[in-house]
């Protein structure tokens, strides 16, 4: 993670639920392995409080633990009591008993009193509930 030496870095956490709708379909995929496209609807709870919506794509075969996905989400609502929206971008990964998960704050897409919004999501799962923590800056 970078950020500008002037800029001040706040860390934050809470909880969130999340709804997956069912995968659709990428027709683009008919040549090769299928693509799934879903729905996410997310609540956050705690110093980020609020709601997002995204879509996710998905390919590779999960069940058996080789699989990748990405996602944009847009986020709205309130950060350490400043309103607005921005957007994540998420990349995950899971192969050979592993997985790798990237969730960083769009650049150029804060928005309200969360212009110039920077950082970086980290999503915890621990018996069926999920947290994150966002360390965050402004450029």
């Amino acid at each position: 993670m970078q950020s500008s030496p002037s800029s001040e870095q706040f860390t934050v956490s809470g909880e969130f639920s999340v709804t997956i709708k069912p995968p659709a379909a990428v027709d683009a995929a008919s040549l090769g392995p299928a693509i799934g496209r879903h729905v996410i609807v997310k609540e956050y709870q705690g110093a980020l409080a609020g709601n997002s919506q995204g879509e996710m794509l998905t390919a590779g075969q999960p069940a058996q633990g080789e699989a990748s996905y990405v996602a944009i989400e847009s986020v709205h609502g309130t950060l350490d009591g400043r309103t607005g929206g921005f957007a994540l971008a998420h990349f995950g990964q899971m192969h050979a008993g592993s997985s790798t998960l990237s969730v960083k704050v769009v650049p150029g897409s804060g928005m309200g009193e969360l212009a110039g919004l920077m950082g970086e999501l980290s999503i915890h799962r621990e018996s069926g509930k999920h947290s994150y923590t966002l360390t965050y800056w402004f450029a």
